[in-house]
């Protein structure tokens, strides 16, 4: 599928909340012609992020009804959930109509009635489970770096979340119902992939300007995904909530994610690298940019058609394409090599 022959809207549901609204503004910056429908449930909300859009429309809707109350309107191109689509309404709304569907919003505690409607009818449409941090821009960020390695034997991912940065109402709702699911963190290790809890979850997470933060290792489906396309043995990610290095510099909440790897290099040789992922206007660029970049695969506006199933970021999007788009929002890596 090409632009040329997109001729239905994309869906976006939350679209006027901070992850839809951003992504909408990355997918029309990217391709100006591509319809977009913003939905959420103040119709007056969605149409002035639709006016800013411009080429937009505006929608209500309902997701605890089977058609969310769209009945009567024209089709659509696809589906995008960046609010928790809590009824699944979104995903069967989708499957009804063969539309690819994004989900950003259930995490690896919480995917499980997700995953089994779309196995269900696992030839009805491609779905991208993306309840990754930043819808998955992280695992890309690893996989490019991990590039410089034969063999990677550790992961280690800290990410620092300000305070004043944790996003809209939908965003801090998502985040206490994940939190409230369980206390432990999933790690791999020494192949195996193991729950934590308590003290042994309890780690340090040091942001990029060489600040230590308290943190906690959390279970995400980073991990899964960094240990499986990488056969790493021992992955971990953790985050620390607390102050970002943008704002103790008196500026807004920056986003920052360190990256530690430890392998081998390709003449076999021990091979360590720690490098920081960071924006400085914090975690929406970075999320908006991690659904638009699904959207897009999805849509056939970049790489082959994708086949119906379930699928994850890092099967679909080339890592060293989306650092690209990472450094045209302004995303930057530091640290040693």
């Amino acid at each position: 599928m090409r632009l040329s022959v997109v001729e239905h809207s994309v869906l976006i549901m939350g679209g006027s909340g901070q992850a839809g609204a951003g992504t909408a503004t990355l997918l029309r910056r990217w391709y100006p012609e591509l319809p977009l429908t913003i939905a959420g449930r103040d119709l007056g909300r969605a149409r002035r992020v639709a006016d800013e859009l411009g080429g937009a429309t505006a929608a209500t809707i309902d997701l605890r009804r089977g058609d969310l109350g769209l009945q009567g309107t024209d089709g659509y191109s696809a589906v995008v959930a960046t609010v928790w689509d809590s009824h699944l309404n979104g995903l069967r709304f989708a499957q009804d109509r063969g539309l690819p569907y994004v989900s950003i919003s259930s995490g690896l505690v919480d995917i499980g009635p997700e995953v089994v409607a779309a196995g269900l009818r696992a030839g009805a449409t491609p779905v991208l489970l993306a309840g990754h941090w930043y819808a998955g821009l992280v695992v890309l960020a690893v996989l490019g770096l991990a590039g410089e390695f034969d063999r990677l034997d550790t992961i280690e991912v800290g990410g620092v979340l300000d305070e004043q940065d944790s996003g809209g109402p939908a965003a801090v709702a998502d985040m206490e119902r994940l939190l409230a699911a369980t206390s432990a963190g999933q790690v791999r290790r020494d192949g195996v992939f193991h729950w934590v809890g308590g003290p042994d979850a309890e780690v340090e997470v040091t942001g990029v300007d060489g600040a230590v933060l308290p943190g906690r290792i959390v279970p995400i489906l980073d991990v899964p995904s960094l240990a499986l396309a990488t056969g790493a043995p021992n992955v971990r990610f953790a985050f620390a909530i607390g102050e970002s290095a943008g704002r103790r510099r008196g500026g807004p909440p920056s986003a920052e994610v360190r990256i530690d790897l430890e392998g081998v290099d390709r003449a076999g040789a021990p091979l360590r690298t720690s490098r920081y992922l960071f924006h400085p206007e914090g975690q929406r660029p970075l999320t908006a940019l991690g659904v638009a970049l699904g959207v897009e695969r999805l849509l056939g506006l970049r790489g082959a058609p994708v086949p119906p199933g379930l699928h994850t970021p890092e099967a679909l999007i080339d890592p060293g394409y989306a650092a690209g788009r990472m450094a045209e929002i302004g995303a930057t890596f530091t640290g040693d090599r």
